[in-house]
């Protein structure tokens, strides 16, 4: 900047505060960027010397930042806006030094120096605006008091600053600041009566008006007399109703006598002021516990305007007020006055009928709420003579039932079932007369027209919001109908209607503590039905109905919850309400496992709501090992295969966090050897197994390296490695050969459980038929064998059948080695054989003759080599 000449920073400074001034086209600057703008111009254009220089220059700045300070004010920058309006004083004073310090004509001098002074005067008064933004009221009140010391040299400015001090005072009384809005009021009002050509006296009594509220809101007992003294100056000012108005709230605010009340009514009424003001006057009073006057000042204004078009108006609010002074009797023949004049042709409009209503059903619902009904009717029966037969509407409904709602209480059902009928008959759809239908249905033991009151009440709520306000029911809050219907069928015994409505109840309601009530209510009518219930259609029915209400009640339980909302203790204790509640009923479904499975998963997503103590989590992990064996039944009788991905894939996620469970547990060390761990293994190796998963190698790895594995369970391994679509004989193999080793290492073995594991495994190794025998090696298979006839030597209880079934598995096998021309083999295989004959008792006489001649058929075979005879009938079967 130091290479760059004045004149340029000054041309750069005007170019671009002409260019934001114009800017536009394709150019997306927004206001905000333009004050910037001319920002950054005016601080170029000052540190120019020139600016400085002459008038003109110091002109343009001071122009310049009134411009911007007014610019930054608008949009709320505070700060900037006093730096660019003290810079503007500054200039400001230079200028004024400027002129002093030239020589120029007296009369040109001081039309400058007022052109001066009024730019000093915008500065000061938009300074003023700042710091009433910020709060700063000091600062405030000092730059407005400059400005009005200014008004006696430029008058034409009086009524810009009576306007500010007003709007001053408006800002600040709304943020309840009351003594700066009273200074700000009080400067508006002496500052407007130095002009009263260009301040109106509507204008002035409008500030004295405001003034005068202000002290009532700051402190109407210590400010009593300032506010009385300012709205009387108002009314003087310029006398309207607002201020009468005024003035009565504030003398009922002191310790006015009530002669001195009646003094300022009377004032009104010399002062001819229309009808509706005069009543308004009267209920204030009313409404300040000052009947005596008001009632007297009613009376009086029934006098003077009985004769005009507005009689009625006045009646209306006489009848009100009686009746609030508990004057119930001449209320009442106020009322039959208007009820001739009615039925003579002379009606009231219908705004007033509609007032005449309001006032007769308030009058009824205070007697309902002190219960005394007969009253209340009195007063429905007053407001029911109003209607014709051309004029019922939907209030005549309502009013018939409030009727009905009396009749009840007193125990007058015919009369009750009239009202209701004429209710039904005008507006059906509403909740209120359906409940009252369902009302009369229950006491008459009706169920079936109770029952379908219920659902039609369902029917409205779920249509549309109701938005009546009848005597009964809370407002807002329709739902507590079907509550409050629930409640009452209870009481009177009509449990299938009661269980309707709490159905519809936990349906309906958002009230979170209200659905859970209602669904436990509902559990607690229905589980002993269920109960004695037989296994048929219809207890299915209830079940899922029972299982539909604990989904209800988990959502609500899951829902965030708040102060006013259940509190967290709250919520435990009603999640393990439930929790039980879902295991029972999933015990119960034992004839249904798809039933019982979401029971028992309701039950595990309840628990997670409880703390995760021991018994929740052995809980959890019971309701996912049933889920589990429930997904794995269904996936092994799917009819597809995308059917049984689906279920055998939900097991493995429920056998997985079963797992970790069951891990958790086991690090408490009390849980050690649970049966449960094995059960597990099953379940996941099933799962993984048909669903052919890759990794069931590397799972298994860690199976067969477990310490407490049983015989029982290797067996089971087997059985389901080959169980379609499964099919891995290789584990099978190693399972079962497992399962002999644990057999071989008890003390005592259990032979026949042994001979079957051994038959299983013989026979995966050497399945029958087999054209080879590469699963596993012969001489491998050869040991089983001779393990097999080592146990049958030093036992009599292996079975015989097994023995039979060994002896015909080597026959076959050495004739299979014949038929490879493996001739040793076969001497040695069907020789083995021979030796499991020895061991027959029963089937030995029936086998012994035939083995001994084909095994002498074999050997000549052998000597002359006439394999492929022989191996056309050599194969054996039991059934041979």
């Amino acid at each position: 900047m130091a290479e760059i000449t004045d004149a340029q920073i000054e041309e750069m400074a005007v170019n671009l505060w002409n260019w934001a001034l114009t800017i536009g086209g394709g150019w997306h600057v927004n206001e905000e960027r333009k004050i910037k703008l001319h920002y950054v111009a005016c601080k170029l254009l000052s540190m120019c010397e020139a600016s400085f220089a002459s008038e003109q220059g110091i002109q343009r700045l001071i122009m310049m930042n009134i411009r911007i300070g007014r610019e930054w004010l608008d949009v709320g920058n505070f700060l900037i806006a006093d730096e660019c309006f003290q810079a503007a004083v500054a200039s400001l004073e230079q200028l004024y030094i400027k002129l002093i310090q030239r020589s120029s004509p007296e009369a040109d001098l001081i039309m400058e120096k007022i052109t001066v002074e009024r730019d000093h005067f915008r500065v000061l008064s938009y300074q003023a605006e700042s710091a009433v933004a910020q709060g700063d009221f000091q600062r405030a009140s000092m730059c407005v008091l400059q400005c009005k010391d200014m008004l006696m040299r430029l008058p034409q400015m009086t009524s810009s600053l009576h306007h500010l001090c007003y709007n001053f005072g408006v800002g600040t009384q709304k943020n309840n600041k009351y003594e700066e809005s009273s200074f700000w009021l009080s400067q508006s009002y002496d500052i407007g009566k130095m002009d009263k050509k260009s301040t109106r006296p509507e204008m002035l009594a409008k500030v004295l008006r405001l003034l005068a509220t202000n002290y009532l809101d700051w402190d109407n007992t210590k400010y009593y007399d300032k506010a009385l003294n300012a709205v009387n100056l108002a009314n003087k000012e310029h006398l309207n109703s607002t201020g009468l108005f005024l003035k009565m709230k504030i003398l009922l605010k002191g310790e006015t006598s009530n002669e001195e009340l009646l003094e300022a009514v009377m004032e009104i009424l010399h002062l001819d002021m229309p009808l509706d003001f005069c009543l308004n006057i009267a209920k204030l009073l009313m409404d300040h516990e000052r009947e005596s006057v008001g009632f007297h000042f009613l009376t009086i204004i029934h006098e003077r305007f009985k004769s005009s078009e507005n009689t009625g108006k006045v009646l209306l609010l006489y009848i009100d007020m009686l009746l609030q002074r508990k004057e119930e009797l001449l209320a009442k023949e106020k009322i039959e006055e208007i009820i001739l004049a009615h039925q003579t042709g002379r009606q009231l409009t219908a705004e007033l009928m509609n007032w005449l209503h309001n006032i007769l059903w308030r009058k009824a619902t205070s007697s309902f709420e002190v219960q005394n009904y007969a009253d209340a009717l009195q007063w429905y029966y007053y407001s029911l003579r109003f209607y014709s037969p051309d004029e019922m509407d939907l209030d005549f409904a309502k009013l018939q039932r409030n009727m009905a709602c009396c009749y009840l209480n007193l125990q007058q059902l015919d009369k009750a079932k009239e009202a209701v009928a004429e209710a039904e008959r005008h507006d059906p759809r509403n909740v209120f007369t359906q409940f009252y239908i369902f009302k009369i249905a229950v006491i008459e033991g009706n169920s079936e027209r109770a029952l379908q009151a219920i659902i039609t009440l369902e029917n409205v709520l779920t249509d549309e919001e109701s938005e009546d306000n009848d005597l009964v029911a809370e407002r807002g809050s329709p739902t507590m109908l079907l509550s409050l219907a629930a409640q009452f069928a209870l009481e009177n015994g009509q449990q299938i209607v009661a269980e309707k409505a709490l159905e519809y109840l936990a349906q309906h309601s958002e009230d979170q503590e209200q659905v859970l009530t209602a669904i436990k209510c509902l559990l607690r009518v229905v589980l002993p039905k269920i109960a004695e219930m037989p296994e048929s259609e219809d207890k299915k029915k209830e079940m899922d109905r029972l299982l539909t209400c604990l989904n209800r009640a988990f959502v609500k339980l899951s829902q965030p919850f708040g102060e006013e909302d259940l509190s967290l203790e709250s919520r435990v204790n009603e999640a393990q309400w439930f929790r039980k509640i879902a295991w029972n009923l999933a015990v119960q479904c034992d004839k249904d496992p798809v039933i019982m499975r979401e029971f028992f998963i309701l039950s595990y997503k309840m628990s997670q709501f409880c703390p995760s103590d021991q018994v929740i989590l052995i809980a959890r992990k019971t309701c996912l090992l049933m889920a589990a064996a429930v997904d794995l039944e269904q996936g092994r009788k799917a009819s597809t295969a995308f059917e049984q991905t689906m279920f055998l894939s939900r097991a493995l996620e429920e056998i997985q966090t079963c797992n970790d469970i069951q891990n958790f547990l086991k690090q408490t060390g009390t849980f050690s050897n649970d049966s449960c761990e094995k059960l597990l293994l099953l379940y996941e190796f099933e799962v993984r197994a048909k669903l052919n998963d890759p990794l069931l190698e590397s799972f298994l790895e860690s199976v067969w390296e477990l310490p407490h594995l049983e015989t029982k369970t290797f067996e089971t391994i087997a059985i389901i490695a080959m169980e379609k679509p499964a099919h891995y004989p290789f584990i099978a193999l190693k399972a079962l050969k497992k399962a002999l080793l644990l057999y071989k290492k008890e003390e005592s073995i259990d032979v026949s459980q042994y001979s079957k594991c051994m038959h299983n495994l013989i026979n995966l190794s050497v399945p029958d038929g087999a054209s080879n025998v590469e699963l596993c090696p012969l001489e491998e298979v050869w040991g089983y064998f001779e393990d097999a006839l080592s146990h049958i030597s030093h036992t009599k209880d292996y079975p015989e059948m097994e023995i039979l079934w060994l002896m015909v598995k080597s026959w076959n096998t050495g004739i299979l080695m014949f038929s490879r021309s493996k001739y040793v083999s076969t001497e040695k295989w069907c020789g083995l054989a021979l030796r499991f004959l020895d061991h027959l008792t029963s089937f030995k006489e029936s086998y012994e003759t035939q083995m001994n001649m084909l095994y002498s058929q074999l050997v000549e075979a052998l000597s002359n080599n006439k394999g492929p005879v022989f191996h056309e009938h050599g194969y054996w079967s039991k059934s041979d």
